[in-house]
Order: structure tokens, then sequence, then C-alpha cells
């Protein structure tokens, strides 16, 4: 019988405290036992982590026939919903896929570049000038402020500053790092509890309370988009209310209210933080910046834009892992991993993979321009693979390009501190450990567009603050 893979022997508990840097650990896990191995966390099925495209594949190829996602997530994203795609397996899963991706790519979101710049250039004009700052927060504000408008379709400002504050507190209370390592049956019992419930210093509390306060505002938009039937309107929300499935149903209010939550949970905080790593890089890595800047300004067709985010999601990837819930053993390499174990192909260690990227601590995006771009890109996993390839993966590049040119046009960035930031665990994502400090400075007056009052609901403009 084939052996199971080599791992570490140190107890659960110890294994889990080790996750407060997950990509230390699994580097050290790699670079013991190679590229297949096990761990055990605290209240989890064990795991099984492989760390190159190839063994990735491997697992993907489960999909829908071998392995679950959705079993796995819906243990760590329960205010998503029962019926969003995260949570989901099976024919539900299939269905929805098929009614959200429309929605998502292609002529849909082809209307979007213009909004996302305009959006961005809102926000950008109240930066502090020459004062240190949290790009990273900047980034949220740009992100939700896209999602309300491109995503829920939001028009009303009072309507809209109730979403946006409810959105803000959930994705706060779900990103705590405590909720993401709280072992599966506590974490259901908390959100069962009535006596949980009662306990707001939970992280399952706050997660469930800040759900709840979405729910309130999302299913009075839910109900007042139905009314209106505007068959021209071109947000997520106005095409799922007229979607149909292959039998001509429409998806029911709650189904449509899941799959928002899961663009928010899958798209805001994710897309936010590809974007502060990107200027975390560039900021350290002035030669780039200096190069992207040039393409910018000639107005070329963006291909070294385009290599800029694909290298940095390589080299600071946002989400350190995706994996599934085996239904039946599954061969790796000469390992043999049971049903019941959990898969992950490591993004952390994949797109770190030196026999792939040549010097992978390197920001190098000319890994993914001419003859490297084939051997970069097959092992470019940052949007998961398979059949549950990241379904806004598209949207979600979009708007990293957008949000990158419009920042380089309105101001030059520098780090306070020349040394990179660390990554630091936040849910299951990966963040700048100080948010991306940056100073703006204003750009020539030949490079800057023309000047417009500053209107982001979020950040007042500089002049507006001592008032």
């Amino acid at each position: 019988m084939p052996p199971l893979p080599p791992g570490s022997r140190q107890p659960a508990f110890l294994q889990t405290i080790q996750m407060r840097d997950p990509v230390r650990y699994f580097e050290t896990l790699r670079r013991r036992h190679g590229p297949v191995f096990r761990m055990k966390l605290l209240g989890f099925p064990p795991q099984v982590v492989v760390s190159n495209a190839e063994l990735a594949n491997r697992i993907y190829a489960t999909d829908g026939d071998g392995s679950r996602a959705g079993a796995l997530r819906a243990g760590y994203v329960p205010w998503v919903g029962e019926h969003s795609l995260l949570t989901n397996d099976g024919e539900e899963w299939w269905r929805h896929r098929k009614l959200l991706s429309p929605t998502l790519h292609g002529r849909s979101i082809a209307g979007y570049p213009d909004m996302i710049a305009e959006i961005a250039a809102q926000d950008i004009r109240t930066w502090p000038l020459g004062t240190p700052f949290a790009l990273r927060e900047h980034m949220q504000a740009i992100t939700l402020e896209v999602t309300l408008r491109l995503v829920f379709g939001v028009a009303d400002p009072h309507q809209g500053a109730r979403l946006r504050a409810a959105l803000m507190a959930l994705s706060k209370a779900s990103g705590s790092p405590a909720l993401f390592l709280t072992p599966a049956r506590l974490r259901s019992w908390a959100e069962k509890s009535p006596l949980a419930a009662r306990l707001p210093f939970l992280p399952t509390t706050r997660a469930m309370q800040a759900a709840k306060a979405v729910d309130h505002v999302l299913f009075d938009e839910i109900s007042r988009r139905r009314n209106e039937q505007d068959d021209e309107a071109t947000d997520v929300l106005g095409r799922l209310v007229r979607a149909r499935d292959d039998e001509g149903q429409p998806m029911s209010d709650q189904e449509i209210r899941d799959e928002l939550l899961t663009l928010l949970e899958a798209g805001l905080e994710t897309t936010a933080t590809g974007l502060s790593w990107t200027f975390e890089r560039l900021m350290r890595n002035p030669e780039v910046l200096g190069r992207l800047q040039e393409e910018l300004e000639r107005g070329e067709e963006e291909v070294y834009l385009d290599a800029v985010i694909k290298e940095s999601l390589r080299s600071r990837p946002v989400i350190f892992g995706m994996g599934r819930l085996l239904d039946k053993p599954l061969r790796l390499a000469e390992y043999e991993i049971p049903a019941g174990w959990v898969a992950i192909p490591m993004f952390s260690l994949i797109l770190q993979d030196s026999t792939v990227y040549p010097d992978p601590e390197e920001f190098r995006p000319e890994r993914f321009l001419g003859d490297n771009t084939k051997a970069a890109q097959k092992s470019f996993l940052p949007f998961g693979g398979g059949r549950r390839y990241c379904v806004g993966a598209q949207l979600a590049t979009m708007e990293m390009k957008v949000i990158t040119r419009e920042v380089l046009r309105h101001v030059r960035l520098t780090a306070v501190d020349p040394a990179p930031e660390a990554q630091r665990m936040w849910h299951a994502t990966l963040v700048p450990g100080r948010q991306a400090v940056a100073v703006a400075h204003e750009q020539p007056l030949e490079r800057r567009p023309s000047a417009e009052p500053a209107t982001c609901p979020v950040h007042q403009a500089p002049a507006e603050q001592g008032s």
C-alpha cells in the first residue's frame, strides 16, 4: 500500500500556533519534507499540501467527482449562505455557476473600466500629500465603492451609506484570524447557540451580527430592484434579477443575496489586498515603477501593466491556499491520500516554485513577457484552478489594472521604509503587515489630469478634514 506523505510530528495544537506566520511555516515544511507533505491543525481534518502546479492539477481534476470544495468552505464562511458558490457542491453549484458567470465576463463588464476609474480618481484626490498614510485603507474604500456601484447597483446616497457601513462592518468582523482558526465544531456550535449569540466578544457572534445588518439593507434592495424591472440595468444585481436557469426559473431573493455576499467575501478584500501589495512592491522596485510609468504615459497597450499585476499576485499571493475535501483516495506522486483528508494546492508555495520562477523572491514582471510567458503562466494559480476557478477573476484583474493606472496618473508614491512589509494573516488572506504605508507626492502638471472636486464618500479631501 502506498505510504502517507511525510509531515510535521508536532501535536495539532503546536502546528496551529505556527499558523500565525503561515508563509514561513509552509516554506519550512516544504524544505524539510519536499513538494508533498501533511499537516494537522486543531479541529480540522488531516491535510495534505502540494507545492507545484503539476500536483495542484491532480487535485483540481477531482472537482465534481472525488472531492468537494463547498463542504469544506461552508464552515469557514457560513454568513454567505447555503446557496453560495463558495459553499455549494454538485448540481446546485453548477446551476449557480452558469447563472453568475455571464454577469462577470465579456460584454457584461465591458463598460466598467470608466466607472472604476472615476471611483478611484475621487478617492485619490482625498489622499494626503507628503504625509505617511495606510494605502490599504484607501484601496478598501475604492473597491468597496466599486462593489456598491457595479455589483449591488446602489444609486440612492442614503441606501448606499447604510449598505457601505454594514459591508465594512462585515468585512472587518469576518476577517479575524481567530475566526478562521476556530475549530469547525466549536465554530458551528457558536454560530447556532443562543448562549454564544449573547457574547458579543466572540468572533462568531460579531460576524453573524454583521451579516444580519447587511441582510436588512440587501433584501430591501433586492425587493426594490424586482419591483423596478429595469431591463437595462448593467450591475450584477440587476442582471441576477433577470437571470433564468436552463428550466426558465429565476433565482430566489435568498439565492441572490447569498451570491452577492459571495462576491463581497471573495472579491472586496482580496482585490484591495492585491492592490496594496502591487503598490508595496512597486514602491520598493523603482526601476519597475519607472518602466510602468513610461508605458502608461505613452498610452501603449498596457502589456507591462498586465505583467506587473501578475507578478504582484505571484510574489505576494493574496490567498495562501484553497483546499478540497476528498471523497475518494487520491494518488499524489508516490503517496496515496485517504478519503476524508483535505488536499490543498498551496498558492504561496506554487507561486514561489524556483524551478518555474528563478529567484522567486525578486519582483520581476518580465517573467510574464515574451518567451517566458508560457512557463510562468502554467504555474500562475492565484485564482485557483479546475472547475472552481474564481468566477470573478476577470473583473478582479480589470479592477486592479484600472485602479493602478489611475493612481499612477494622479500621484507619485514612495515608501516610508525601504524594507519590505511582512505578510500578515487576515482570515484566509495575506495582507501587508503595515497596511502598505506610503507617501504620496504631486505629479508634475503635465502628468496630472484636470482637477475636479473630491467627492469620495469615505474619505474627505485634505482641505475638508480640518473644517
